[in-house]
């Protein structure tokens, strides 16, 4: 990325950068005077880290990571990672995107493709999906019609690349993208998915082993379509994983684990952000529309918390040690994104046109009119507006987003609250980015390096956002879960903390964590940083993470006031 010469690059001489007034002591963990011997394995593990990072002690950093296990947890992560032989390098540049779009092809959505389209390019955005809803009338009409409308978009807006997917009722769980390359076949191998696979059009929504095997068997049929050659590329988005506590946490294991990587993430942040804004200048609803509670379908596992939303985010992505790290500390690549779910979107004046539209028999709905008011109970903004997932391309094209997804060269931020980010890891002379893994000798020291350039630009809300911290978030890779309904990843907790609140607007800033030594057990290091308005206690407690989202107030959020971004992770792995 071309600024690595800009003039502020120096800026990691500012006070703030290495602070360390985050790592007051607070338990056993940092008391020096409480033996290894006497700690219990939690407060071991933190005092592990803390050593690793140079934090506590003098003289003990090369014990940091090192264990009693054994290699074959470690052989088996390298196994699962190392998918990709290409790792981003300087080259890249950031596309900004959306993967949850629906339209008038949608029997709950309005607007036209062109609508969308025109609104993301306007809004920045270089990528967009259009997901119109799984369904009989979609599977039987609506993917076949409103691929002429994409690809008219296609040819007029030459600055953005637009896909078309379906938005798929996934059988047994909740909501996914899938979407495929471009290509002659995009429509047939959409219509021959949906029409065999969709839980809607299949009757296959209940939580039944043979309902979870036919979403195994639908992913399985896209991996086969690529695998053939009727279509380049084709992936799966888990949707609002979270909301209805449909997705159990064996399920999201099963559909990344089909061959082939076609199931990549989900959704760290889902839509529908303005849902929380309170009545009655809102909807007065929950973030995303995170405001529901168990069912007879829902993992019973999950706790009540899981069904809102924490600063925007999803319980999965934003619970430090919670699902998301259940999978990373398994040495299981899975990334998380964040988007629009445009339906409708709040304040726009527009309303469905035609009194003459007939969805069941047209497969969509007449072209929207202007109405009379703005409307205060959409709860939706336009691609690009608020959520972005940024993916690291080396050009500018189909291919190239669909490898950067799935290689999880991918960040996102609400609000722009991050004007520009770089994170390395580096190791034996070597480094990588976002997604990367580096496989080290034991004993080698690792450091994480960070560059982000704080927001100058007004956001779409016309203030300009401030990064006021930045938190690195660590944990051990400990190999397969022996219970694929485990949710939990005991030893990941936040490590570092970094108040950048004084960083001017514009300015580069240079954080680093480490040097950490690598042991028998490998590691991996994700980020997040906020405005810092909103934070609290994370959900496993102050000694992991000590100021993390608070939950969301249904029919109080103001997602203005709450802005965060997420990275995706990078490992270190000892060799075997």
């Amino acid at each position: 990325m071309g600024h690595h010469h800009h003039p502020h690059d120096h800026s990691h001489e500012h006070p703030h950068t290495h602070s360390h007034d985050h790592d007051a002591p607070v338990g056993p963990a940092e008391d020096l005077h409480v033996p290894d011997t006497e700690l219990a394995p939690s407060d071991l593990g933190r005092r592990n880290f803390l050593r690793a990072a140079g934090v506590l002690g003098a003289g003990v950093a090369a014990a940091g990571f090192v264990t009693e296990q054994g290699t074959g947890t470690a052989a088996a992560a390298e196994q699962e990672m190392l998918h990709s032989g290409k790792r981003h390098g300087r080259g890249q540049r950031w596309l900004a995107g959306d993967h949850h779009i629906h339209t008038q092809f949608s029997s709950d959505a309005m607007y036209r493709v062109v609508d969308h389209v025109q609104h993301a390019s306007a809004y920045g955005l270089d990528w967009m999906v259009i997901t119109d809803h799984g369904s009989e009338t979609h599977a039987k009409i609506g993917v076949d019609k409103v691929n002429p409308h994409i690809r008219a978009a296609r040819a007029e807006f030459d600055d953005m690349l637009v896909f078309q997917g379906l938005e798929w009722n996934i059988p047994a769980a909740e909501h996914g993208t899938v979407f495929v390359h471009p290509g002659a076949n995009e429509v047939a191998v959409l219509k021959a998915f949906e029409n065999t696979y969709d839980g809607s059009v299949k009757k296959a929504s209940a939580a039944t082993p043979q309902n979870e095997s036919l979403a195994l068997k639908g992913l399985a049929y896209l991996a086969s379509a690529v695998g053939s050659r009727e279509i380049k590329d084709a992936l799966m988005l888990a949707n609002h994983p979270a909301r209805k506590g449909i997705d159990s946490p064996h399920e999201i294991r099963g559909w990344r684990d089909v061959p082939g990587r076609i199931a990549v993430g989900m959704e760290g942040a889902p839509g529908h952000q303005a849902a929380g804004l309170p009545k009655p200048h809102g909807p007065g609803s929950g973030r995303g529309y995170y405001d529901g509670s168990p069912s007879k379908d829902s993992f019973a596992g999950y706790p009540l918390e899981s069904y809102r939303t924490f600063g925007g985010f999803d319980w999965m992505t934003a619970t430090v040690g919670g699902l998301w790290d259940s999978l990373l500390s398994e040495g299981k690549p899975w990334w998380i994104t964040a988007n629009s779910d445009s339906h409708s979107v709040y304040l726009d004046t527009a309303v469905r046109g035609g009194p003459d539209s007939d969805f069941a028999k047209q497969g969509h709905y007449a072209d929207p009119v202007n109405g009379p008011v703005p409307d205060t109970g959409n709860g939706d903004y336009w691609p690009g507006y608020y959520s972005r997932t940024l993916v690291g391309a080396d050009r500018r094209d189909y291919a190239a987003v669909m490898s950067g997804l799935r290689d999880g060269r991918v960040w996102v931020d609400h609000g722009r609250l991050v004007q520009d980010l770089d994170v390395r890891m580096r190791a034996g002379g070597r480094e990588v980015g976002l997604g990367g893994v580096l496989t080290v000798r034991r004993g080698t020291q690792a450091e994480l390096v960070v560059r982000i350039r704080t927001q100058s630009l007004p956001n779409w809300a016309q203030f300009v956002p401030r990064l006021a911290k930045v938190d690195a978030v660590a944990g051990f890779v400990t190999g397969p879960a022996s219970d694929r309904d485990t949710f939990v990843a005991p030893e990941t907790q936040v490590v570092r903390s970094w108040d950048v609140s004084t960083v001017g607007a514009g300015q580069w800033v240079e954080l680093r964590f480490g040097p950490v030594t690598i042991g028998d057990r490998g590691v991996y290091v994700r980020l997040r940083g906020s405005d810092g308005k909103r934070t609290a206690v994370g959900l496993r407690g102050a000694a992991v993470d000590k100021a993390g989202p608070a939950i969301d107030v249904v029919g109080a959020a103001n997602p203005w006031d709450d802005l965060w971004f997420y990275t995706n992770p990078i490992w270190v792995l000892p060799r075997t």
